[in-house]
């Protein structure tokens, strides 16, 4: 259950952890690509039904307009994604980066909580929608009918266990997947273009009905643009596509071109598809069909496999589309196992087994049957937080290339993103305006967030920060030269650094603990940089002031897991238990607790000693601390 899991938080210095060897090993950009393009590439499944619904005989001109935002605006917005951010964590890392402290781990936990919404939501409205293809085929047995919440959590449940098993096993079936359904669709939307060739009155009959409702070729264009935000559930495949980087096979650089050919390439295979079939299915399905209750609603395709290729084709076309439409969530689960574990574990947000991928896959997959259960697998009542999660974080990806185009002072960059993200503005005005229900379920899911990521924090707060340390060459000397005798630390918040300061220190701590000499003494002074940061590396600095005080300086966002984990290190590395002396902080212990857990400092001498009782179970082998 726990295999991966490297939660060097629990260690108290990097290089004496033990970090498992990954379980799964990278794959070429194609079958990445695959995994994201169930998500992208079964929207097909519903994407013509919903644009005949929102667009009427429009369709395909508000198609086209998706098009068109799909490759001048996400497909180059998420190239500069990836080249940006490599690893994974998308624009949440790049937006992240502009802001410090507190609110830049706030800002990441809203974004965060919107991912949650899309990929949570991708998981249960595409199995709901794989349900509603089940349940629609003339060949099911009547009694089998009306069961959609339990056909639905079983084939999340499903879903889950394929990702219990491994991740290279879910990368198999995703290629396999996307290559017989797209095969059918070629099928299904070439015999549809025969179809329209060979009745040129289909074509008349459109056009007709166009020009009678839309003369002016200025309002059709506008009316598109104002239905585009409802078919926006076409973009949900390009977060996904940055957010399995990491699974890609290459160095740095192989990856980045890697995943810029998966994005390019599952961009305009889709947009090929997306413009062909809503043509066929606009021209020749009868407009009640795609209402609520009618034999393509939901299923446009699907409709027209059966009446043109016959229910045997159809039925194969229906289980393809089933299977799918069920393994969409593929991508969203391997969506939020790469972006949970690179920031929640790493703020000191989640438990450490929230690292390993197997428990994190339980974890989703029971939000998932709470959503499925809620919203009684009815794929109307998601699509609205569906949508408002994909637009969220295409939004805030294009503000983030950017402002990153900005930085680098690429003035003819900074204006197209700059177009593209206003464009992406107010899509997502648009669909928050309309379907609200999205920004409340968002906010239930940036809620729970936000509670079990404080709650973690508090949890941990004397789990040791520290990752690695390393010291230079006076440092190390320092220590060696104490080694011999005794090595007694005293800890400093340093101030002027003059003379005076450090005289008096050492004249107060051979005061308080009754010391005989000053021999061996060293200061640690630890400087806070970002007390939001959770875990961090120690570099340690060593400095001779006035002639006399050998100093030892690191940086830090927390101070006694600085010295905690410092202590240890000195004695693994010199074999023996160092000393060290604290003044007792004045003040309101409590308050100096809270100040200690958001600016790290505070209560440092106890806090120490705690993370050093629980790192170190030994007490023969801890290290001594003394307060005075």
């Amino acid at each position: 259950m726990l295999s991966g899991l490297n939660d060097t938080a629990k260690h108290h210095e990097g290089p004496h952890g033990e970090p498992a060897d990954p379980d799964e090993k990278p794959h070429s950009w194609w079958k990445v690509m695959c995994l994201t393009g169930v998500d992208y590439f079964s929207t097909l499944g519903y994407q013509p039904g919903i644009a005949a619904l929102a667009a009427g005989v429009l369709s395909p001109v508000a198609t086209l307009v998706l098009v068109l935002v799909t490759l001048l605006g996400a497909l180059p917005i998420y190239r500069r994604v990836a080249a940006d951010s490599p690893n994974g964590e998308g624009s949440i890392a790049m937006l992240m980066k502009l802001l410090s402290f507190w609110k830049g781990k706030l800002f990441v936990l809203v974004l965060l909580g919107f991912a949650a919404t899309d990929f949570i939501i991708t998981i249960t409205l595409s199995a709901a929608d794989a349900t509603a293809h089940v349940d629609e085929n003339p060949y099911l047995p009547e009694a089998l009918h009306g069961h959609q919440v339990i056909v639905t959590l079983l084939l999340v449940a499903l879903l889950g266990a394929v990702f219990l098993k491994g991740f290279t096993e879910a990368i198999g079936i995703a290629v396999g997947l996307v290559g017989v359904y797209l095969a059918l669709n070629v099928v299904v939307i070439a015999d549809g273009l025969w179809e329209v060739l060979t009745h040129p009155h289909a074509v008349t009959d459109w056009t007709t009905a166009l020009t009678t409702q839309h003369g002016n070729p200025v309002v059709v264009v506008g009316i598109a643009l104002l239905v585009f935000p409802k078919l926006a559930l076409g973009l949900s495949g390009f977060e996904t596509g940055v957010a399995v980087m990491p699974h890609i096979k290459g160095d740095l650089q192989g990856r980045i071109r890697g995943a810029k050919r998966l994005l390019t390439t599952a961009a305009v295979i889709m947009s090929v598809f997306l413009l062909t079939s809503s043509v066929v299915t606009t021209v020749l399905i009868p407009q009640a069909e795609f209402e609520s209750g009618g034999e393509a609603n939901g299923r446009a395709l699907a409709f027209l496999a059966h009446q043109n290729l016959g229910n045997a084709f159809g039925t194969v076309y229906d289980l393809s589309t089933i299977a799918i439409l069920w393994f969409a969530g593929a991508s969203a689960m391997a969506g939020l196992l790469n972006l949970v574990p690179r920031y929640l574990p790493r703020f000191g947000m989640a438990p450490g087994w929230a690292r390993a991928v197997r428990p994190l896959v339980l974890v989703f997959t029971g939000t998932a049957f709470l959503i499925t259960w809620i919203f009684d697998a009815d794929v109307d009542a998601q699509g609205g937080a569906y949508a408002t999660g994909v637009l969220v974080l295409i939004t805030s990806a294009a503000v983030a290339v950017t402002l990153s185009a900005r930085r680098r002072r690429q003035k003819g960059r900074t204006i197209a993103f700059g177009v593209i993200a206003v464009l992406f503005v107010y899509t997502t005005i648009a669909n928050v305006v309309e379907r609200p229900d999205g920004v409340k379920i968002a906010a239930c899911f940036i809620a729970a967030i936000l509670v079990v990521s404080f709650l973690s924090r508090l949890f941990r707060a004397f789990d040791l920060r520290v990752t690695d340390i390393s010291a230079d060459e006076t440092a190390l000397g320092f220590l060696a030269d104490c080694r011999r005798r005794q090595i007694r630390l005293i800890a400093n918040e340093p101030g002027r650094r003059d003379s005076r300061e450090y005289s008096d220190k050492i004249a107060q701590i051979l005061a308080d603990n009754d010391m005989a000499d000053d021999r061996d003494v060293i200061f640690v002074e630890v400087t806070v940089k970002d007390a939001s940061d959770f875990e961090t590396e120690l570099r340690v600095t060593g400095e001779l002031l006035h002639h006399r005080y050998k100093v030892m300086r690191v940086t830090s966002s927390s101070v006694p897991s600085a010295l905690a984990a410092l202590l240890l290190w000195i004695r693994d590395t010199t074999g023996r238990r160092p000393h060290i002396y604290f003044e007792w902080t004045e003040g309101n212990p409590v308050a100096n607790f809270v100040r200690y857990l958001a600016f790290g400092q505070g209560e440092v001498a106890p806090v120490t000693r705690e993370m050093l009782r629980r790192a170190e179970h030994d007490r023969n082998r801890r290290p001594h601390v003394h307060v005075g």
